[in-house]
């Protein structure tokens, strides 16, 4: 058995923070425990590179959800990273960190010290904005901010313009003063390249002769000592069993996905569910694996008058074009998302907040069915306009079904279960049409190619989504923080209810998921949730 003060179990965008933090004095041995393996391939590194890793087993857990009601039976796909970063090396970068009010409500539900002005020090603390220090932003952080503004498509400028022909607000930093508003998006890239917690806060420390990491390995349950604390983990490698202790804390970093899994494993959760499973119940958490939230995420097609990145990507001799470019400058579509530009919006003009996200994107292409298709751009000319609701209120579930640690968890989103979530499907399709229509960029459209413009009642935009839709890969809330044991799962310092010894710090702590892309919010969590564990330590000390 080997020990250490910290046993950090997953090396996701939370757990390199973690890592970084912990080992920072000297003070303390922490071990980082990763499913996967290095994210040492190229394709980690090149913002474009995140197709190559969307249905690679490799390095993708590839979940699925079980039959969602409301979306006609489909099983929505769930990737979720499994590799050094995380979900981190393989998302689309897209930086954004949720509106202010997303924060103070976190704070209203019982959770002190999280309101937005408690978290923005730590934001501005993780990042490099490539505009330099401001109220809202740092200059000294690892993790590099950039936007993409003056690089964008001439198709994106033209949808930034149509939202000024209908009035609609213009934004120039969603990580401003405002969330509010159109725009193009800032990108978690330095050089080109992917800047995520795995290349900027793991890979310079990994010397540290206090850190170990071991990669490959599968974690199946928590270690608890007679007195029910938690005092390390079991696990296994390549049909090796081993088992890990922690001095001080276990620190459960899995994501949203993997976390309540691990606790139910344990025995922590709802007592019915761990018994119908076959788990023996260690402490009764009802609210382990419930209030999974997620952005559920539709796209309008259009073709397009003038070329497009459709026409770039599907040209070989393009693409050696913007490689050679890649390579010598850094620039061009490959360091770039290809959501380049969209905004936050009120859906109706009575909506308190902007309540719907857009994604504009220069490229059409149509998400594969089967992992053996890859994702390819539309035959033609082509754009599209993404949306999603900021807040949706459906709540869904993680549950494992048996105590086998290999078999997936079963995942239930139960997305579209609430008449508001209705309602936003239909005033984000509209506010699509609405844009669409304005004459910046409908005259440079050829034709909606779907829905298509049969699609005009409330009805027909709602059976597009029910079809079309899937997850935006946003999967947050199932080891919800609050002060009550029976509604959640850790309390404003992430500590478990009742189990000491153990913290979560990931994703599945929000109480609610933010506006936008959650990977900022993610590694914000995860710099507090740090902070917090060494100023628990030093008390201890001087106790």
């Amino acid at each position: 058995m080997s020990s250490y003060d910290y046993v950090i179990v997953g090396a996701g965008s939370a757990g390199c923070i973690l890592a970084n933090r912990l080992t920072e004095d000297g003070r303390y041995r922490v071990l980082l425990i990763e499913a996967g393996g290095k994210d040492s391939s190229f394709w980690f590194k090149i913002p474009i590179g995140y197709a190559m890793s969307y249905y690679n087993p490799k390095v993708n857990w590839m979940y699925y959800s079980e039959p969602e009601a409301e979306l006609g039976g489909r099983r929505v796909y769930v990737p979720r990273g499994k590799v050094q970063g995380g979900s981190g090396s393989i998302n689309a970068m897209v930086y954004v960190r949720g509106a202010a009010t997303d924060f103070d409500d976190w704070a209203a539900a019982g959770n002190s010290g999280w309101s937005y002005q408690d978290v923005l020090p730590v934001f501005k603390k993780l990042e490099t904005h490539a505009d330099g220090a401001n109220d809202w932003h740092g200059d000294t952080g690892p993790i590099h901010v950039t936007p993409m503004r003056g690089g964008t498509h001439r198709i994106t400028d033209a949808f930034l313009a149509a939202c000024g022909e209908l009035q609609l607000p213009v934004n120039h930093d969603f990580n401003g003063a405002s969330i509010e508003g159109g725009g193009v998006y800032d990108i978690n890239t330095r050089g080109g390249r992917r800047s995520h917690s795995s290349a900027e806060y793991l890979k310079p420390i990994l010397a540290r002769p206090n850190l170990t990491v071991e990669r490959f390995v599968h974690v199946e349950q928590l270690a608890f000592d007679a007195t029910g604390r938690a005092v390390g983990v079991e696990a296994t490698r390549n049909g090796e069993r081993l088992t890990f202790s922690a001095r001080r804390e276990v620190i459960v970093a899995a994501g949203a996905v993997g976390s309540p899994a691990i606790l139910q494993r344990s025995g922590l959760g709802d007592g019915d569910v761990l018994k119908k499973a076959g788990v023996a119940v260690r402490r009764h958490l009802p609210a382990v694996g419930r209030n999974l939230q997620d952005h559920l995420c539709a796209s309008f097609y259009y073709k397009s008058k003038i070329p497009t990145l459709n026409d770039t990507f599907s040209k070989f001799h393009h693409r050696m074009l913007m490689g050679l470019r890649y390579v010598l400058s850094g620039t061009g579509p490959f360091s770039m998302s290809v959501n380049q530009a969209g905004g936050f919006f009120r859906g109706k003009p009575e909506e308190p907040r902007p309540n719907i996200q857009l994604y504009f994107n220069p490229l059409s292409y149509r998400i594969p069915n089967t992992p053996k298709s890859g994702l390819t751009p539309e035959p033609y000319s082509g754009y599209l306009i993404a949306f999603n609701s900021c807040r949706p209120t459906s709540r869904g579930e993680i549950m494992i079904a048996s105590p086998d640690s290999h078999a997936s968890p079963k995942i239930m989103p139960h997305f579209l279960t609430t008449e508001r979530d209705l309602d936003e499907v239909i005033q984000g399709s509209r506010l699509v049409r609405r844009i669409a229509s304005a004459p910046a960029i409908a005259s440079l459209t050829e034709a909606e190619i779907s829905p298509g413009p049969q699609a005009e009642s409330d009805e027909a935009f709602l059976d597009y989504f029910r079809a079309n839709s899937g997850s935006i890969y946003h999967l947050c809330g199932t080891c919800m923080m609050g002060p009550d044991a029976e509604t959640s799962v850790v309390d404003a310092r992430l500590r478990v209810h009742g189990v000491p010894g153990l913290r979560v710090i990931d994703a599945s702590i929000f109480p609610n998921v933010t506006a936008g892309n959650i990977n900022a919010p993610t590694m914000m969590v995860a710099e507090k949730g740090a902070q917090m564990a060494l100023e628990d330590a030093r008390m201890e000390a001087a106790a």
